[in-house]
């Protein structure tokens, strides 16, 4: 193919290739169930089907086209499968794909209101609604959509710091369950803390943060000279779905002025449901709330969101004023999202969730959190009704823990472990269904997180007679 310095197709060229393109996002949304959710292979596997050098002379573009279809995408996992069970699944929708195609495709600029001003109200719009549904004060509230959870977190705990110690957090303490996601202890290294500033708040039998060793360490901490600043409250937790006492965590930070941050990156999408909004009470007295469109609302990744309850705080922790910059600042309502987070170049992410709200209505939304939670609960008493499985920890926000531990078989812990390690593995590598293990009461249990609106109650018999098909074997 010769050169083309301009980077260009032309019109007829585009429209056939982007034909193209869509059909085939069309076909994997219409026949991912039939497919395998799961696809492993080695480096040296990876390296004999893509290792090259960087070419000098171009090809077809629909050589490349399908080779990626065919090499490339055929050798993932779909976390949209309806037997994608393990970590958080990502259950996406067809709008909010093809929304992220409008805005990659026009290249907007999102940090910015003169860069792009329909793209700023959309994200003011957008991040109103959810500050609405998560009983934020709208006026005086305010956000910034994410990459993910982990940067929504960061966001927040440097916000924290900076409102509550200024300029010196030497002394300064973060409190949070041993349950909490990893990419807050994460976000706490990153942005300089040290391991000992870090309080590890053990759990209840529920998995809740314990509130009376809450209590205690704080106290600790205070006769110590320290400075008690942020407790991470959990609002669905990765592993079980456990929500802490929200409400009697934010009379604690009320009373020692310290910032209540809740993790709500997985369980947040809850609060569309009225059994998840029961769960989730108190979630609207905390300062910032971690939530991720990208899981429970059902988007594509990437996709954060961070809800403050004074939008000033994030534009007084992270505005910087650079000359090349100086031209472009608007009014105090016409914001600039660069200004109320790290990244200064960021994609459209309000596009997907404006589009998709709008073209499926929060109705939907609201019906799909309700089946997941429904879900959930049905999967639980199938297993209670079973010799075979014992539920380990109850359905909480669409997550259930269980084992296989038959009532006629007397098996020790150790053997009860590896045969569930076993069961596990053979599952996933059957390619079928993901169903991976996690880890509680130090006892290894299979984890299922069923937030996919098309995963049936058939699905899940049909894998827990999988699993039992390989016990059997």
């Amino acid at each position: 193919m010769k050169t083309n310095r301009k980077l260009t197709l032309s019109r007829e060229e585009m429209k056939t290739y982007g034909y193209k393109v869509v059909d085939t996002i069309v076909e994997h949304f219409d026949t991912q169930h039939t497919k395998n959710p799961f696809s492993t292979a080695s480096r040296a596997e990876m390296d004999n089907l893509f290792l090259e050098e960087a070419p000098e002379q171009g090809s077809d573009p629909h050589d490349v086209l399908d080779f990626v279809t065919e090499k490339v995408l055929s050798e993932i996992n779909i976390a949209s499968h309806p037997k994608f069970y393990s970590f958080v699944p990502g259950p996406s929708n067809y709008i909010s794909a093809m929304s992220d195609t409008l805005a990659t495709g026009f290249n907007v600029f999102s940090g910015g209101w003169v860069a792009s001003a329909a793209a700023a109200e959309l994200e003011i719009i957008t991040i109103n609604w959810l500050l609405k549904l998560f009983k934020f004060p709208v006026k005086k509230g305010g956000g910034i959509f994410t990459s993910g959870g982990s940067m929504a977190n960061l966001t927040a705990l440097v916000t924290a710091r900076r409102q509550k110690c200024g300029d010196d957090f030497s002394k300064a303490v973060i409190y949070m369950s041993d349950q909490t996601h990893s990419s807050n202890i994460k976000a706490i290294r990153t942005i300089g803390f040290r391991k000992d500033q870090v309080r590890i708040i053990p759990t209840d039998l529920e998995f809740k943060m314990s509130f009376n060793k809450l209590k205690n360490a704080v106290a600790r901490d205070q006769l110590a000279g320290l400075q008690p600043l942020c407790i991470i409250a959990n609002a669905g937790t990765t592993n079980t779905g456990t929500v802490d006492d929200l409400r009697e965590i934010s009379k604690i930070c009320k009373a020692e002025n310290m910032w209540m941050h809740v993790d709500a990156a997985y369980g947040g999408g809850a609060i569309l449901s009225e059994k998840g909004s029961k769960a989730l009470r108190g979630i609207e007295k905390a300062d910032s709330v971690t939530i991720d469109p990208h899981k429970w609302f059902y988007q594509p990744y990437e996709m954060g969101c961070l809800l403050v309850r004074n939008h000033k705080w994030l534009s007084a922790t992270f505005s910087e004023k650079p000359e090349y910059l100086r031209d472009i600042e608007g009014n105090e309502s016409e914001i600039n999202f660069y200004d109320h987070g790290v990244q200064l170049t960021r994609r459209f992410r309000a596009l997907k969730f404006y589009m998709s709200v709008k073209t499926f209505g929060l109705k939907s939304f609201r019906e799909a959190v309700s089946y997941n939670i429904e879900l959930a609960e049905k999967t639980e008493a199938l297993i209670r009704k079973s010799k075979n499985w014992e539920v380990i920890s109850p359905a909480t926000l669409a997550v259930i823990n269980f084992r296989y531990n038959p009532i006629d078989k007397n098996l020790s812990e150790k053997e009860l472990d590896a045969i569930n390690q076993k069961i596990s593995h053979n599952v996933t590598n059957s390619g079928e269904a993901v169903l991976v293990t996690t880890l509680l009461q130090n006892q290894v249990v299979l984890r299922m997180c069923l937030i996919n609106p098309r995963t049936s109650i058939q699905d899940v018999k049909d894998t827990l007679n999988l699993c039992v098909s390989y016990v059997q074997e």
